[in-house]
């Protein structure tokens, strides 16, 4: 452990496993931090070989675009776990669940209700309708338990004082839970003992959970057996491999628009058998090319049709059509004010410090600091587009300031989050890379969210993008049944160091 953990230093950030520099172990990672200093540096060697050959073998990869070694590669996971003590995890757990519910009722009532928080002046009208997701055809289409946001991945990020913050709202296809049972299936083989003495709460339950949210979600007509799909864009997106981990965990069919069929508002399914109804549809194809009909007519990925019969009550379409409107960066900002009009509660995870840049006054403010904050597209994803101010040449301070002034509208900027750092294996020693987690909720009848979700990390050296198709990568994240340490506060390392 002096060889993994020589020159391991803070350097002024918030550190999940260090409490001080020279270090002092948070209690929830003394067990693990212990167990690893029994291994020597072969021994974490042979266990990374371990690691790429169970993914290479199930084919655990994902598209970084521009990246010239290649269009597929192996998704990389680190082999120290991040951990979350179960006091922790809980205020979690029902920020998710209070965050996840405010804004499926938004999305009802925009789509289908009164448009009451429009009304009311929580929202602005035009901000609304000028959203890159904003879908006109989306109103009128029901949706079971208002579950509009079936599969959420809400993204947090710690800050220098250790307090979680939410980043952003992924409502449309969030991407990301097949690494989190992956990572934990190839974790109990590379790290089988350090598993075993912590009380890890499991994920593997997803697939049927999953399920279970799809079956509620039915049009009522579907019975007591409705059958469930997943619709794939097909082998060439960068997320084919977890369509298709996703199928298979449920045991239901994937499937491409080619092979679904819309007859009299109903869906069917081509079979070997003739056409199979079908009543509720995971898609992974966006909004605009789901139906050639309604949306665009060049589209070969969608199912022409298909939003007349989700319209006539005859298909459920999950996540909804339209949720972009509820995850577009500027509409992100109100989100606090939408769990205060729904729940009648404050927020219990709060979002990063932003600012409107189509309001005169704060653009004005922004524009005269380019260079201290983050500034990104509303309807970007993926950590594309943006301008971290910091780390930012002067010619693309420049060419923000002149996009910003262009579309003041397309723009938002936020204070720069100091993202708390965990103890990553570069090379033959652990260094600090920046960390975010995206906890995965399920909203069926009720919200639940997975006990830990993707951790993503960014592995270059001082990066702060952990996106995985900007090359981040994960760990496995265990959420604990209990909170080891109480009070005892964190652990000398040299204590540890001496145990093993």
């Amino acid at each position: 452990m002096d060889d993994l953990f020589a020159r391991y230093d803070l350097d002024g950030f918030f550190d999940e496993v260090f409490a001080t520099d020279g270090g002092a172990v948070r209690p929830h990672y003394t067990e693990l931090i212990s167990r690893l200093a029994r291994l020597s540096p072969a021994d974490l060697e042979r266990r990374e070989r371990i690691r790429d050959g169970i993914f290479r073998t199930q084919g655990i990869t994902f598209t970084v675009y521009g990246d010239d070694a290649g269009v597929e590669r192996t998704f990389p996971m680190d082999l120290l776990p991040r951990i979350i003590p179960a006091s922790e995890w809980a205020t979690i757990e029902a920020g998710v669940v209070q965050r996840v519910t405010a804004l499926n009722r938004f999305l009802d009532d925009l789509y289908t209700g009164e448009q009451a928080a429009v009304h009311d002046g929580v929202v602005p009208r035009w901000l609304i309708e000028t959203a890159s997701g904003f879908t006109r055809e989306a109103f009128g289409i029901h949706v079971p338990h208002a579950a509009r946001c079936l599969v959420s991945g809400v993204d947090l990020v710690r800050d220098d004082e250790g307090t979680y913050r939410v980043l952003e709202d992924n409502l449309r296809n969030p991407s990301g839970i097949s690494y989190v049972l992956e990572n934990r299936a190839a974790m109990t083989r590379v790290l089988p003992l350090a598993f075993a003495e912590q009380r890890v709460r499991p994920v593997d339950h997803y697939g049927p959970m999953l399920l279970k949210a799809l079956r509620e979600v039915a049009p009522p007509a579907a019975g007591e057996h409705p059958t469930a799909v997943v619709l794939t864009p097909g082998v060439f997106n960068s997320a084919y491999f977890e369509h298709a981990f996703l199928a298979r965990q449920m045991g239901v069919e994937l499937v491409e628009g080619r092979d679904l069929v819309v007859d009299e508002h109903v869906v069917y399914m081509r079979t070997t058998m003739g056409l199979q109804r079908v009543d509720v549809i995971y898609r992974r194809v966006d909004d605009p090319f789901l139906d050639p009909v309604v949306f665009r007519p060049d589209s070969a990925l969608g199912v022409p049709g298909l939003l007349s019969a989700a319209r006539a009550g005859n298909v459920t379409i999950t996540n909804a059509v339209g949720n972009g409107v509820a995850d577009d960066k500027a509409v992100y900002a109100f989100v606090p004010d939408l769990i205060r009009y729904f729940l009648g509660e404050d927020p219990i995870l709060p979002n990063v410090e932003t600012y409107l840049l189509w309001d005169p006054e704060q653009r004005e403010a922004v524009l005269e600091r380019l260079g201290e904050v983050v500034v990104k597209p509303v309807a970007e994803s993926g950590g594309y587009g943006m301008l971290i101010g910091p780390h930012a040449t002067d010619e693309e301070i420049e060419t923000t300031r002149q996009a910003v002034l262009a579309d003041p509208r397309g723009y938002i900027a936020q204070e720069v989050v100091s993202l708390s750092r965990h103890p990553t294996l570069i090379g033959d020693r652990m260094e600090g890379r920046h960390v975010d987690l995206r906890p995965f909720a399920i909203a069926g009848e009720h919200v639940e969210v997975v006990p830990g979700g993707l951790t993503r990390v960014a592995l270059k050296r001082g990066s702060l993008v952990v996106n995985s198709s900007q090359g981040g990568g994960s760990k496995d994240t265990w959420v604990l049944d209990d909170d080891p340490g109480g009070a005892n506060g964190a652990v000398p390392i040299g204590l540890l160091r001496q145990e093993a």
